[in-house]
């Protein structure tokens, strides 16, 4: 049993971390204080005026343990740590963690190069970036291509050059083809000088030259060298355009962040400036935020994510004044070993760049609102179904099946998902009959069915013997609800596999009216009368029309491989194919069979027959 008053009169008065667990042993808060003494006593004093979050979080704590630094420095690096370790129900945690790419010039070598980079490293080379939209870095990237067409190969300088003939992008005026030996080691730097200016964005003076040379190759009647000049000035264009100016003074790297929050949601949107140009912006959704003050969303949104961010500007804005911001500032300093300034803007221009920072922090968290709004709208569909059907639980897990052939050859069938009302068709899957031939549309979906809660035992055993996690199984979970397309007869035979597979899982068949169009569902009981205006109605023909489309495309997809094979053979055309797969079933039947029983088929004569055989026993396709 954990004494709380022996332990809280053992803290310590260093600074360090604590750790909350719960009674299963769950750590469900990290905390780190410059006084673990004085911290964690607060969380138990009765008369503090606890926030309904940390008072929810006491009431859960079963015991607690703590760590000593050195510093609190080091307690803050560590607290990041372990909140991203353990991911604790109370502290407020980001969704996303990522590394977005850099533009890399390696400037540092005798013969740089340009490339696309995860990470940043201290080796010399330059650095632009990060570029948080995927096709603004390869927009630039092509772009300097198109000016300064730098080699592109995996030639290496300079012990490659006057080795072999240059490539086609050279022919193509694709490469300025370093390795013809005709350009200098200087002048092949001064290429790569020019796209860090390029990338620095000193475009106005590249532009000013590129447009001399449009009209002098104009003049000179050159027209589609100065219509692919006009095309490069363009494309530096649009780069400047969606890369907004911000006239300041001094044209600095800083992130931007501000944050939006209403009852239980909060956003955090960050804007990276680099060089006076917005690269790129983030939006974030904040978890396990409510009742959560502002500042404090700011303050670990700060400390989490730029705990392994690759850069770090020089200075960061922030809508709110943070916790510790002097010792985030230290900790970050250490990390970049530059100075790093937190500001919160009262004025000016800095202050307008916090609010269009903010007002699109508002605007992520009002789409966000109208997501959940149409999800909730989503459930009621879910809800009204569940009601019309009289089931048990919300359809939260939709399963259709339908069966394809083509005079009983060549038995398909498909298998649609649709969860929230929504097709998963990630979890769609498709199965070839196997066991018989013919047509025999019940036993087909028999088969189906029966596979299907086979794979999912299967998994179930493999998860259980850790074998295999839950995220990586196919056919689980397990559906609330299965629909057929087809009438009392499959519902029949479906519900007494059923029973087999000691399931409960209810069945209705979906039926259709003379012209193949959805009319009702039928159950155990007789057809459900379902209005044709309403959405659940909607909703089902939607699914029909799904599955019976998922097993169509895959029988096509099947029968063109054996009809393309088929169609290889001398003296097979169209009318004896049909009479084949007829009168066999499947194209496996077609391969073992002898010349005599190909014979058997009325359209077929010896040496046609002789075609088939030879073609199957002799050829490629034993």
């Amino acid at each position: 049993m954990f004494d709380f008053d022996e332990e809280l009169k053992n803290l310590p008065e260093e600074p360090g971390v604590y750790l909350m667990h719960d009674s299963s042993d769950k750590i469900i808060y990290v905390g780190k204080a410059k006084i673990l003494k004085n911290r964690v006593r607060q969380y138990f004093q009765k008369n503090s005026n606890h926030t309904p979050k940390v008072l929810a979080m006491v009431s859960n704590i079963a015991y607690f343990e703590y760590i000593v630094t050195d510093s609190e420095t080091e307690a803050l690096a560590l607290e990041c740590n372990l909140i991203k370790k353990y991911r604790p129900k109370y502290n407020i945690l980001l969704k996303d963690d990522k590394h977005y790419p850099y533009i890399k010039v390696t400037i540092n070598e005798d013969y740089p190069r340009v490339m696309k980079v995860r990470k940043l490293q201290k080796d010399g080379a330059k650095y632009y970036g990060p570029y948080v939209c995927g096709s603004t870095i390869k927009n630039t990237l092509d772009i300097v291509q198109k000016l300064f067409i730098p080699p592109t190969c995996h030639r290496k300088f300079p012990q490659d050059i006057g080795k072999g003939r240059p490539c086609l992008n050279y022919h193509i005026n694709n490469c300025f083809a370093p390795c013809t030996g005709r350009v200098s080691k200087e002048e092949y730097r001064r290429v790569f000088f020019d796209i860090c200016r390029f990338l620095d964005g000193n475009h106005k003076e590249l532009i000013e030259s590129l447009t001399e040379d449009m009209k002098t190759a104009s003049k000179m009647l050159e027209f589609e060298r100065a219509a692919a000049l006009r095309d490069k000035i363009n494309a530096i264009t649009d780069i400047e355009e969606k890369q907004k100016i911000i006239n300041t003074d001094k044209q600095d790297d800083r992130d931007v962040i501000a944050v939006a929050y209403d009852e239980n949601i909060a956003f955090c949107e960050i804007f990276f400036v680099r060089s006076g140009k917005v690269l790129g912006r983030e939006s974030y959704k904040i978890d396990n935020a409510q009742n959560t003050a502002p500042e404090e969303i700011v303050t670990d949104f700060v400390k989490q994510f730029y705990q392994n961010c690759d850069y770090i500007p020089g200075e960061i804005l922030t809508e709110y004044e943070i916790y510790d911001k002097e010792l985030i500032a230290d900790w970050l300093r250490a990390r970049k070993n530059k100075k790093v300034k937190i500001i919160v803007p009262k004025r000016g221009e800095k202050l307008q760049l916090v609010r269009m920072v903010k007002k699109n922090a508002d605007m992520a968290l009002e789409n966000y609102k109208l997501k959940v709004m149409k999800e909730r709208e989503k459930n009621k569909l879910l809800d009204t179904l569940q009601e019309t059907l009289g089931l048990s639980k919300s359809p939260g897990r939709i399963e259709a099946y339908d069966i394809s052939n083509i005079s009983g050859a060549d038995n398909v069938g498909g298998m649609v998902v649709f969860e929230n009302g929504k097709p998963a068709k990630r979890k769609y899957r498709i199965f070839k009959i196997k066991s018989f031939d013919g047509a025999d549309d019940y036993a087909a979906m028999k088969e189906v069915i029966y596979r299907r809660f086979r794979h999912a035992l299967e998994e179930e055993e493999k998860i259980n013997n850790g074998e295999m996690r839950l995220s990586d199984a196919k056919f689980l979970p397990l559906p609330d609800l299965i629909l057929l397309d087809g009438g009392k007869g499959h519902l029949h035979v479906i519900s007494e596999l059923m029973e087999m597979l000691d399931s409960d899982i209810p069945v209705f068949g979906m039926v259709k009216d003379d012209r193949h169009r959805t009319r009702a569902l039928v159950s155990k009981n007789g057809e459900l009368g379902i209005s044709p205006v309403s959405a659940v109605f909607k909703l089902i023909t939607f699914i029909q029309d799904e599955v019976h489309k998922t097993a169509i495309e895959y029988h096509r997809k099947l029968h063109g491989k054996i009809e393309s094979e088929l169609d290889k053979i001398p003296g097979i055309g169209e009318k004896r194919r049909k009479a084949l797969l007829t009168m066999f079933g499947s194209v496996d039947k077609i391969k073992v069979a002898d010349v005599d029983e190909l014979l058997n088929v009325r359209e077929m004569d010896r040496k046609s027959a002789e075609a088939v055989y030879d073609y199957f026993r002799r050829g490629n396709n034993v």
